[in-house]
């Protein structure tokens, strides 16, 4: 191995460990962190501490002790009430009340309600579960922060801490905690009232209406008569969202590096995104379209038919366990001050396929990583469109990836016919090769040694790059399709073998204890698929080599080439077993290829002799390449004519 290997080698695993450490949570992040759930623990605390004190005046009630404790409590209701009308002016009735949940159901979606900030509580996909086959739920409980933020007498208001009243269409209480889909839909309200807002008919009212066979949820708000009691510094109000994601896959680590915030600008209509790898946040003064708290497979979007303005967006990594980041958005909304229109929105609980996500025209697809410019197109016009013809056919998934594999292979078998003609010319010239390097063998002549093996080629016909031109030409699709795997939505949990989805990674042993260096770039496990990716990826290395003929003019070169399969042994351990199980399928069938070229196409004997009648012509013209060695030579003060 020659010095340029070695340090190419030694800049590799500088870079894959220089990963490793930049993509660990820092310092500062991991407080902000602590801090937050310093905070989360608190409220909790004095959640327990206000039930604690309703239990004991509950207890005295019980056992006629109501003398001394009735007063106490009413001292106790006395400083509270004051302190809330201090802190929440004409919303403080609303901030203390009894925390009650209704659940609607549709075909797809299993929604519960909160009273308490008036919100969506929990969403479960009906049709999904998560890694650990218990149904799969996007977030659930205090996870979801979610409400309007505006001034009221010249205090800070946030709807997401008041409690709402919940009430049918006709502006009646609900008073029933499950509610049908009546027809193809269900809606359900919730108002917030001010003081003697019931009898003065000022309140905040967010609608809901959910759809049977639809993962959107309508989310209208209208703010009537408030025109006092809700003020704003323009001509919009501030709207938080605040989401926890938690773990739905198998592999966490997979699951963090794809999560993040998407969103999509009104006026040029790009999809742009927070940083996927680290810790990132960006104040948006133009409108947008939409936002959306994206995981691996799921995603949740937030749309308005207004437009969001001055958007600041924020996204968190979090290392505690089963937890994937935090979200936020802060938003404006369209207000003006006593608007009785509503602000029309919608939601998307759903998955993130490629089909659902593209028939509501809005771009959503776009969150799905398919890699960009040309990659992307061929997803999307060729690999999907076949993909998803297969899949009409109700196959298991790896029949479906091996007729991919075979449909992709015979499309590009013109290219593997001519890269496997160039390097069968290259093997036939090897001979006088050699003769060449030995009739040069010192360091001083490297430029003759070129120059008389370029005349050589010039004589034979042979363009050594004919064989790098095709390869490169399907370097393009290789790309293409390590970013589809990986992100197609339809392999989610779909086994094959021994592999039991072919999303993530396929494993035949597996370990806890965690081993330096090791740990982090090859993992905790073995997965089989990697492995016979890597063998056979070697056994085709080798097979190029001897088609071609072994070289000693490029040594480090031939190195590279069989260290390479190494390095994808780590980088593949860990990704997409559907990936490593069409690398591995490709590898073969190009197997197969070579062999009924070589038997039935290529005779290198007829190839020898048309070679040889080939440097009995004059060739004249050079190629580009000869064109441009030449006159590098001539610069270097080499002049081939002499």
């Amino acid at each position: 191995m020659d010095k340029k290997s070695i340090i190419g080698i030694v800049l590799i695993a500088a870079i894959v460990i220089l990963w490793g450490v930049w993509s660990t949570p820092s310092k500062e992040q991991m407080a902000a962190q602590n801090r937050r759930l310093d905070s989360i623990a608190q409220i909790e605390k004095q959640k327990v501490e206000q039930k604690a004190a309703v239990q004991k005046k509950e207890i005295a009630a019980a056992t006629n002790d109501t003398i001394a404790q009735d007063s106490t409590f009413k001292n106790n209701d006395s400083t509270s009430n004051a302190s809330l009308k201090s802190e929440f002016g004409v919303f403080a009735c609303a901030k203390q009340a009894e925390n009650k949940f209704i659940i609607v159901e549709s075909d797809f979606l299993k929604v519960k309600f909160s009273n308490k900030g008036g919100k969506i509580a929990s969403v479960e996909l009906k049709n999904y579960k998560d890694y650990l086959g218990k149904p799969l739920v996007l977030f659930d409980g205090d996870t979801n922060r979610f409400g309007l933020i505006f001034t009221s007498d010249s205090k800070l208001i946030s709807t997401n801490d008041l409690y709402f009243n919940a009430v049918s269409f006709d502006g009646k209480p609900i008073t029933t905690d499950a509610l049908k889909i009546e027809k193809d839909s269900s809606t359900i309200s919730f108002r917030l009232y001010p003081e003697n807002g019931q009898a003065t008919g000022k309140y905040i009212e967010y609608t809901y209406t959910i759809k049977n066979n639809s993962f959107m949820v309508g989310y209208d708000v209208k703010i009537i008569n408030l025109g006092n009691e809700v003020v704003t510094n323009s001509n919009s109000i501030d709207f938080e969202w605040e989401l926890t994601l938690h773990q739905k896959e198998k592999y966490l680590k997979n699951e963090r590096i794809v999560s993040t915030v998407y969103f999509k600008h009104s006026v040029d209509k790009e999809v742009d995104y927070l940083s996927e790898t680290k810790a990132d946040e960006k104040n948006i003064p133009t409108q947008l379209d939409w936002i959306s708290f994206k995981q691996q497979f799921f995603t949740t979007i937030f749309v308005s038919n207004e437009k969001f303005t001055n958007a600041s967006l924020k996204v968190t990594p979090d290392t505690n366990t089963g937890v994937v980041k935090l979200m936020q958005a802060e938003l404006g909304l369209p207000y003006s001050k006593g608007q009785v229109e509503p602000i029309s929105s919608q939601f998307y609980f759903g998955p993130s396929k490629y089909k659902t996500l593209k028939q509501f025209d809005q771009d959503f697809e776009k969150q799905i990583p398919l890699g960009w410019g040309i990659l992307s197109w061929f997803n999307k016009i060729l690999v999907i469109p076949v993909f998803n013809f297969l899949e009409g056919f109700n196959m298991n998934y790896g029949i479906i990836i091996l007729l991919l594999t075979i449909f992709i292979k015979v499309l590009l078998f013109p290219i593997a016919y001519k890269t496997y003609v160039s390097s069968a010319k290259m093997k036939v010239l090897k001979p006088e090769i050699d003769e060449i390097n030995a009739k040069f063998p010192k360091s001083e002549d490297a430029m003759k040694k070129q120059q008389t093996t370029m005349a050589l080629y010039k004589k034979a016909g042979v363009n050594p790059m004919a064989g790098c031109i095709p390869m490169l030409l399907q370097i393009p699709i290789l790309f293409a399709l390590f970013r589809f795997f990986p992100a197609s939505f339809e392999l989610r949990q779909q086994g094959f073998l021994w592999a039991d989805d072919l999303s993530s990674y396929d494993s035949i042993y597996s370990w806890t204890t965690q081993i330096p260096i090791l740990s982090s770039v090859y993992g905790n496990h073995i997965s089989l698929f990697t492995i016979l990716m890597t063998i056979s990826s070697l056994i085709y290395t080798r097979m190029n080599m001897d088609t071609m003929g072994s070289s000693n003019q490029m040594p480090g070169m031939k190195t590279m080439m069989y260290i390479m399969p190494l390095m994808f042994l780590g980088i593949f351990n860990s990704n997409s077993s559907g990936l490593s199980y069409y690398y591995f399928l490709a590898n073969m069938i190009t197997f197969g290829q070579q062999i009924v070229i070589k038997k039935y196409f290529v005779d290198e004997k007829k190839l020898h002799l048309q070679i040889q009648e080939n440097k009995k012509k004059n060739f004249s013209k050079k190629s580009k390449f000869q064109a441009k060695l030449e006159e590098m030579a001539k610069k270097r003060g080499y002049n081939p004519n002499k």
